[in-house]
Formats: C-alpha cells, sequence, structure tokens
C-alpha cells in the first residue's frame, strides 16, 4: 500500500520522459505550431491535469522503488514501455523530422510518443498500488492520446478499416476499458481504507513485521489507536488458512480499546512463503511448536507494550491451539474469547450429519449417498472424505448472511503476494495441501475439548454464528455447560455461519468489546 516518501524510481521515469522533449523542443516537425494551434481545448485541459498530477505522484511516494516482490514484473513491464519510448525518439531524430515522421507508428503503435509513457506509467501504477497515479495516469493519456490521435488524423486522414477488424478492435478496446476500470477500482479502495487506517492509526501501531517465534521469523501484523490500551491476539483458523490480511474488517472495530495483533503461523502464509528455503516441507510445524510460537509472540507483546497479560482469541482451528494454550499459561491470559469454538471435530461432524440426514429425509432427498460417505468417513482417516461428507451436508445449512471475506481480501490494505499465492495453493491440489501440513491436522482430528483441563482460571466467552455447523452451536452449549471459569457466556449472532466475524464485523466487534469491558479488568 502507498507510503509517501521520495521515489528515485519515479525520478529516472521523469528524466527519460523529459530529455527527448527537450531535444525535441529544437527538432519540431516542420508545421507542427500550426497543428497545434488546432488541438481541442478540453483534452488540452486533460493533458496539463495528467501531466503535472503524474509528475507528482511519481516522486512522493516511495512505492514505486525497487523491492523484492512478485510485483516486479509489473516494473519490468513499465521499464520496458519506457524503453520502447527511448528507440521511438532515437527513430525520430534520426528522420528529416516531418510530421509523418513524427506520427508514423513504431512497433505497430499508433502515435507512440504518447501511447508508449502512458502505458509505462499507468504500468507503474500497478506496481506501486497506487489509485492516485493510476487516476492521473487516465487523465493524462485521455488528453495527450486524444490530442495526438487528432494530429494523426489530420495528417494521415481516417482509414476506414474492414467490418472483422472494426469488429476485433471494438472488443480489444472495451475489454481493455474494462480491466482499466476494474483496476483502478479495486486501488483505489484499497487506497481508501489505507487513508482509513492511517487516519485511525496515526499515533498508534499499524506496523506489519517478521518477529522470531520459536527461531523462525513469522508473520504478525500489529495495529491499535493507543500503545497503551489491552492487547488481543487474533489466532486464524485452519489449521494453515491465515486470514491476516483481513482482521481488518472485525479489528477496525476494536483498535480504538484495543491493540489486536494478527499472525500467520509457522508453516502457512507469509511465513511459509518467507521460510521457504529453511523448511519447504514443513517438517518443523508440529502442534507443540505452534504452542510454543504462540507463547513467543505472547511474551513479545507483554514485553513490547509492556502488558502483564494478553487476551486470545481464536477462531476454528485457532480456538484448538487457544485453548490448550491459555489452559497451561493462565497467568499470561486475562481472557479467552472462541469464535467458532472446536470441541470435536468427529463429533460436530456427527451432528451436522444428523441434522443434514433429517432435513433431506423430511424433504423427501435420496439419502444413499449421504449415508455412504458418512459409513466412509467414520471407518477412514482420510482427510478428503471428510470433506467429501461436508460437502454433501453443507447444501442443507445455508447461511442466511454470507461473509465478505472475497470483498474484503480484493479491498485490503494489506493484501500481498505471498497472499494470493498461499491462497491458490488451498485451491490446488488437496492431498498435497494437507500433506504439507499434516502434522496439524492429524492434531486437529483426533483434538476432544472433554479430555482436557475442564477449569479455566480466566473468563471464557465463546461468539458463534447461528448457521454454523461447521463447529456447530450445540456442542459450544454443550462444552459451556461443562466447564469451569470466573464467567463463561455463549454469545449467539442470529443469521451467520463459521465466519462470524466477517460476516458482521461490527456486531462481533461490538460483541468482543462489550464483553472485555464488562468483565476484564
Amino acid at each position: 500500500m502507498f507510503h509517501f516518501g521520495f521515489s528515485y524510481v519515479g525520478l529516472v521515469y521523469l528524466v527519460m520522459l523529459f530529455v527527448p522533449n527537450i531535444i525535441w523542443i529544437r527538432n519540431k516537425p516542420n508545421g507542427y505550431d500550426e497543428y497545434s494551434q488546432k488541438e481541442n481545448k478540453v483534452l488540452l485541459v486533460l493533458e496539463r491535469a495528467g501531466e503535472m498530477l503524474v509528475c507528482a505522484c511519481v516522486l512522493i511516494f516511495s512505492d514505486f522503488n525497487i523491492r523484492r516482490s512478485y510485483w516486479s514484473i509489473w516494473l519490468i513491464l513499465s521499464f520496458i514501455f519506457m524503453i520502447l519510448y527511448e528507440l521511438y525518439w532515437l527513430r525520430y531524430f534520426r528522420s528529416s523530422h516531418e510530421m509523418k515522421d513524427f506520427y508514423r507508428s513504431f512497433l505497430g503503435v499508433p502515435v507512440a510518443g504518447a501511447a508508449l509513457p502512458v502505458c509505462a506509467f499507468f504500468l507503474l501504477g500497478i506496481y506501486g498500488c497506487n489509485a492516485f497515479l493510476l487516476t492521473a495516469v487516465i487523465l493524462l493519456g485521455i488528453g495527450h492520446i486524444g490530442i495526438h490521435l487528432q494530429h494523426r488524423n489530420e495528417i494521415f486522414g481516417k482509414h476506414r478499416r474492414k467490418l472483422p477488424i472494426r469488429i476485433i478492435r471494438g472488443i480489444v478496446g472495451t475489454s481493455g476499458i474494462f480491466i482499466i476500470g476494474i483496476c483502478v477500482f479495486i486501488f483505489a479502495c484499497r487506497n481508501a481504507n489505507y487513508l482509513k487506517h492511517f487516519r485511525m492509526i496515526n499515533k498508534g501501531v499499524d506496523e506489519a513485521a517478521y518477529v522470531t517465534l520459536g527461531g523462525q521469523e513469522q508473520y504478525v501484523l500489529m495495529r491499535g489507536m493507543d500503545k497503551e490500551n489491552p492487547v488481543i491476539i487474533y489466532l486464524h483458523g485452519g489449521p494453515s488458512s491465515p486470514d491476516t490480511y483481513i482482521t481488518y474488517g472485525f479489528a477496525d472495530e476494536l483498535i480504538e480499546e484495543y491493540t489486536v495483533i494478527a499472525w500467520d503461523q509457522r508453516g502457512c502464509g507469509r511465513t511459509y512463503f518467507y521460510n521457504i528455503e529453511n523448511d519447504s516441507e514443513n517438517a518443523l510445524a508440529s502442534f507443540e511448536q505452534a504452542k510454543a510460537d504462540l507463547d513467543d509472540l505472547v511474551n513479545y507483546a507483554l514485553e513490547r507494550f509492556e502488558k502483564e497479560q494478553v487476551v486470545i482469541l481464536g477462531h476454528s482451528y485457532g480456538t484448538i491451539l487457544g485453548s490448550e494454550y491459555v489452559l497451561e499459561h493462565p497467568e499470561k491470559v486475562s481472557a479467552y474469547i472462541g469464535t467458532a469454538q472446536v470441541v470435536s471435530l468427529e463429533k460436530t461432524d456427527i451432528y451436522s450429519y444428523e441434522d443434514a440426514l433429517r432435513k433431506a429425509a423430511d424433504a423427501g432427498d435420496d439419502t444413499s449417498e449421504l449415508v455412504k460417505a458418512f459409513e466412509t468417513f467414520q471407518n477412514s482417516e482420510d482427510h478428503m472424505d471428510m470433506m467429501k461428507l461436508r460437502n454433501l451436508v453443507s447444501p442443507y445449512h445455508p447461511v442466511d448472511i454470507s461473509d465478505k471475506t472475497t470483498w474484503m481480501a480484493v479491498t485490503s490494505p494489506y493484501f500481498g503476494m505471498s497472499d494470493l499465492r498461499w491462497f491458490i495453493k488451498q485451491l490446488g491440489d488437496m492431498d498435497e495441501y494437507f500433506a504439507l501440513n499434516r502434522q496439524l491436522f492429524d492434531r486437529t482430528f483426533a483434538f476432544d475439548a472433554y479430555e482436557n483441563n475442564l477449569k479455566y482460571e480466566m473468563p471464557v466467552y465463546f461468539i458463534s454464528g447461528t448457521c454454523d455447523w461447521v463447529c456447530p452451536v450445540d456442542s459450544i452449549k454443550e462444552y459451556a455447560e461443562n466447564i469451569s471459569a470466573p464467567d463463561v457466556r455463549v454469545e449467539l449472532i442470529e443469521g451467520c455461519g463459521h465466519n462470524v466475524q466477517y460476516s458482521l464485523p461490527e456486531a462481533f466487534g461490538e460483541r468482543v468489546s462489550g464483553l472485555l469491558k464488562e468483565n476484564v479488568p
């Protein structure tokens, strides 16, 4: 996301832009001044405005500078266009300096002197994820390219192309405009989100960093408006399903009163790719190691923010990690919040199956495939059999309020290429994906909360969506009745499914804040 600061790449681009134009002043095409007097005034205003804005943008944002990122492909493509721009000028300066020389196509690109730099700066804007530059380039492109297309038509005349070519050009042009519009819209949303967060946290902490946990550099995102506030550590689900880049959705409702720390756990997300050369097969990603990593993160937070205790907030698999951690380290935890609390995956899938079977029978549906999948699941240790059962059960458990994870990711000011790479990996070969974190998945499927200590030494709160059948509400209520703690509550948010914190993030944040303010000193 954009950061103010000097861009040496922007300076290089401006030098490459202005030097040929300065030389051109003394080498204008014969008769150019006559054509310039007939330029469209509206296009001229857009051109001048675009020029000033582009020059300012490329200099004041440091995000255009060279960095180690897969986004660098956009910078490389952008620079190629600038090189072609210089070659275009070289051809012109070696010509007889006639208008036809100036407007002759270059490598098939009409008005190359206008189009090539516009393309270069647009790609630079994509590289920097900067909606300001993209908008400025669009203004420049409309004005600058429009003016020179007008001159070119005056010189060479308009040639009506054959119908198939016109159709193809129309399709390509419309597609290009659509893609440009989508890019500008997405980056504008991301930039707007960033500005909102920048204003919210300009006196607090808004930091993405790699922190040493268990001897490995792991990615954490820390956000809060006041460093004096209590600390909440959020544990994502999965296992190995990091959502750090969208935690802002619910964290925005908390950061006025709390510092929220999200973390890509060992073996997944940014942490995985950052350490891929040392542990590409996740040999070190065990559940015991995860608890040790979490303890290091808690200690880091306690020391950095000068606290005696933190709040642990877990989601789905994160509740397995979180609940075991708080039972083992009660002295470091002021409260535990389980969102979509896992009690026992085997038992919860039975809950879900029995309810789906009943609904299928009432609807008169053929239940043979569902029954067969459940029998296979009971006699199998293959994770894919569980996934098949869940796919058959899910149509009988619709969610009234869908989560907003996709939109939050697309418009997230914290979304990066490594987040996208891991998301793609999750959509790939499932056997390969499960194998990468098999130790964690095996531990998750074997987990039974009743086998652990049922006595918590801090307040315990469970927040779930009423439509969550991945971690059914009835199993959580039953578990809450069997544990002891200074305070135990089950809070339900109507209509939400498994990702309640992303379905109604405002309501979720209010529940978390309300519970903590009321019961945690």
